[in-house]
């Protein structure tokens, strides 16, 4: 196909800013012994930078533009904080602490990011745009790290992907409800094309009535 068509690019750009922050809270500058949170966080953001490069190359111009500065502010926006951290706070309690709280905030936005796509669901009433391997891996993810979080008495990864649980669960509960109604490929191509045709039967018919002399 070689298109996005009505896919968007929220939910990617949204995780890229919240495993970014992650990253950098998991350093031994931020929050000390936090190996695991800098790789899975780290890999997740390689991941994550590859798919928009597919969606990037694959849509109009003007989704392009609009991608491209979304992703510069994230990166102007994680300097800033790098910056402010670093500056004002010269503990890791401190730092991790302010660190923390805008990991939680910015992750509970990766999770609400997939709002967009639900509501399209819901009007729609197809999952076509809200792929089940995505909204089931959004929901274990969320449950692996809430784990985490309680073995590790870590609040902020808790708060964060407790919110992100709750996201996924919804996805999938909107999955369940309107798999069976969404239409499939053909029978939507199929569609397609009879309204097509019904459109150029009907600038015929109109064609040949304007010929007919009065």
């Amino acid at each position: 196909m070689k298109k996005v068509e009505e896919y968007k690019a929220d939910p990617y750009l949204a995780t890229v800013l919240n495993c970014a922050l992650w990253v950098f809270y998991g350093l031994p500058i931020v929050h000390p012994d936090s190996l695991l949170v800098i790789t899975i966080n780290a890999t997740g953001l390689a991941i994550e930078l590859f798919y928009l490069c597919i969606f990037f190359y694959f849509s109009p111009t003007p989704r392009k533009v609009k991608v491209g500065l979304w992703l510069i502010g994230e990166m102007v926006f994680v300097g800033i904080v790098a910056t402010c951290t670093l500056l004002l706070f010269h503990t890791h309690n401190k730092r991790s602490s302010f660190v923390g709280i805008i990991c939680v905030i910015f992750v509970s936005l990766m999770y609400i990011a997939p709002l967009t796509i639900m509501s399209k669901v819901i009007k729609t009433k197809s999952v076509r745009y809200m792929p089940f391997s995505l909204s089931l891996a959004n929901f274990l993810n969320g449950v692996i790290w809430v784990i985490y979080a309680l073995i590790k008495f870590d609040l902020f990864i808790l708060i964060g992907n407790g919110l992100g649980t709750v996201s996924g669960a919804v996805q999938l509960i909107l999955y369940a409800c309107y798999y069976k109604t969404t239409p499939k490929d053909d029978e939507e191509e199929d569609n397609h094309s009879k309204a097509n045709s019904q459109l150029q039967l009907s600038s015929n018919l109109q064609g040949q009535v304007k010929g007919v002399p009065v």
